[in-house]
């Protein structure tokens, strides 16, 4: 039977999708800063929207994450998961509150969180998205967090595009090695279902192949002085030298604070919740 090749194309453009999120090849406004300006970015936008209710405010704070992701160039994979999680935990929770005898205050309630929960998520693309694991590595060690927390976020990151190579090989494997259904049914569910299946088959020959990887990533790290540099205060400086803050950082760190300012004098003028 004849095989469509869109889908053989979608399975490996996820994949690169995957590569360019995790190594930040994308560039844009926040990969051209130093990590701890980004860090620091990040977290003023991820705690600020946990103290205020008024939904002006976290409409404000919304409008800033969504021009963050655009301005870090985030990739349109990720950008759709966030769109169909967000989507759907709103129609969800909607559902349930009207199930439960909900009224107006509860939907408001519910829309303040997911406000929040929606400001925090493109924050967190537009950060990590811009970050390589080095540059995350090296901002970690300059705010002197725990070595094997430094050491892990590299490792991950390293690890990731090595998982996503070994689940193309086994999930192709598994879809040559099987007939498609003769039928795709309505909107291709069958095919779908046959995906989901295949998915879910690949994940244990991948934990195989990849712990064979696992001892040559970690000596490769151990090879460029990793652990040595965090314990070390000559490699720890010698991996700090690189790092600079200079004058798109601090304008970068300005017009955010200017705008989350912004944000709080206009809910202060036109209130929605409080």
């Amino acid at each position: 039977m004849a095989r469509a090749h869109h889908d053989v194309l979608s399975v490996e453009l996820v994949k690169l999708e995957l590569i360019r999120t995790a190594y930040a090849t994308r560039g844009g406004l926040f990969a051209a800063m130093d990590p701890r300006a980004v860090v620091i970015w990040y977290i003023l936008l991820a705690l600020v929207p946990w103290f205020t209710h008024n939904i002006t405010v976290l409409a404000g704070l919304f409008v800033i994450g969504a021009a963050s992701i655009f301005l870090a160039r985030v990739g349109p994979l990720i950008l759709g998961l966030f769109v169909l999680g967000l989507g759907a935990e709103v129609i969800y929770m909607a559902v349930a509150a009207w199930l439960f005898g909900g009224n107006l205050e509860t939907l408001i309630a519910l829309a303040a969180l997911h406000l929040k929960l929606g400001v925090v998520s493109l924050a967190s693309m537009a950060a990590f998205v811009s970050l390589d694991p080095e540059k995350l590595s090296d901002a970690l060690l300059a705010f002197r967090a725990p070595q094997m927390l430094a050491f892990g976020v590299s490792y991950g990151y390293r690890m990731l595009p090595i998982l996503v190579e070994e689940f193309s090989t086994v999930f192709e494997g598994y879809r040559l090695r099987t007939a498609p259904p003769e039928r795709r049914g309505i909107l291709g569910w069958r095919v779908m279902a046959q995906w989901a299946k295949l998915a879910v088959l690949s994940f244990y020959p991948i934990f195989l192949n990849t712990a064979k990887s696992v001892r040559t990533t970690v000596e490769a790290l151990e090879t460029r002085g990793f652990t040595r540099a965090g314990s070390d205060a000559r490699g720890r400086q010698i991996r700090m030298a690189k790092l600079q803050i200079r004058r798109l950082d601090l304008v970068v760190l300005a017009v955010t604070v200017l705008a989350v300012v912004g944000a709080f004098v206009a809910g202060s003028a036109w209130p929605v919740y409080r």
